[in-house]
């Protein structure tokens, strides 16, 4: 088994972005000006994005054997992410995420699960994940997040938690009791403080909070830091969040530099966001013109 030195674990999906012209009230209706398919999925997202910067990645997840999981598959593979991890379920459908972008890059997102949260904790390959350096998990079954963190904290290899969108509704206290770095929006560390688990995910670990076009802040047993991130014109915010926890990762995993992590999470964010689609992250090269313009 080839060892990776990041694994990310969670959502594998097909995504299918129509850029219209306004997000539709209810009882409303928008027009489409264009129409895009690609792959996406928040572990998916990551896992491409830290290929893309340099970083050897690996992916754990699931897709069906239909058309869809086969398109997944092969644009992560030629991505140069490992998905000898990637479960492929037979006779069933790959998760597909309609994305709705309007003309100021806010997007509404409409899917159906598929199989992306096939992976179970009796599926998990405790050697994959003990041979890779750090382990990020995003949003998918608690009990298999809690499964792979255990392994991962276990085997002394670092723990990052991207819970995502659904945070509130799912109990992730186990997984982020675990976890080394915690990623969440502003309006998720909302829901953090609120939860029961909050004094076990702020004590002694990593918390970042992105803003959107506020940057990101960062909380650590050592004190806080701030980054105001960068001003572009946004043209889809899909996968902003992803390439944000990419760069901040290969950064901060190489340097353990905090303000240097942050500024380079908030620039593949904003590269990102100023382009089409949830796998537009950027090259390192991209990343640094970014950052020497700002210096």
């Amino acid at each position: 088994m080839d060892p990776v030195t990041v694994l990310a674990a969670g959502h594998v999906n097909w995504d299918v972005t129509l850029r219209v012209d306004r997000l539709p009230e209810p009882d409303g209706e928008a027009s489409i000006r264009s129409q895009r398919q690609s792959g996406g999925g928040s572990a998916a997202n990551v896992a491409a994005a830290l290929a893309g910067l340099g970083v050897d990645a690996g992916l754990i997840g699931s897709v069906g054997d239909d058309d869809n999981g086969l398109l997944a598959r092969r644009e992560l593979e030629n991505a140069g992410v490992s998905i000898a991890g990637v479960r492929v379920v037979e006779g069933a459908e790959t998760a597909v995420k309609y994305l709705l972008v309007d003309d100021s890059g806010e997007v509404s997102i409409l899917g159906n699960d598929g199989v992306n949260e096939a992976v179970t904790p009796a599926d998990i390959e405790p050697d994959r994940i003990r041979a890779a350096d750090h382990v990020h998990l995003t949003g998918q079954r608690p009990d298999t997040a809690a499964a792979i963190a255990q392994v991962a904290s276990d085997a002394g290899v670092t723990v990052s938690f991207d819970p995502g969108r659904r945070f509130a509704d799912r109990e992730y206290g186990e997984t982020l009791a675990l976890a080394d770095i915690v990623f969440v929006t502003d309006r998720e560390a909302t829901v953090l403080l609120e939860t029961e688990s909050a004094d076990v995910a702020v004590e002694d670990r990593i918390v970042v909070i992105t803003c959107g076009a506020d940057g990101a802040e960062a909380y650590t047993p050592d004190g806080s830091a701030a980054h105001p991130g960068f001003d572009v014109d946004p043209v889809d915010t899909a996968g902003a969040g992803d390439a944000f926890a990419a760069g901040f990762l290969a950064t901060w995993l190489a340097e353990r530099n905090i303000d240097r992590a942050l500024a380079y999470g908030n620039a593949c964010g904003a590269l990102t966001a100023s382009r089409d689609g949830a796998r537009s992250a950027p090259t390192a090269g991209a990343v640094e013109d970014v950052l020497s313009r700002r210096s």
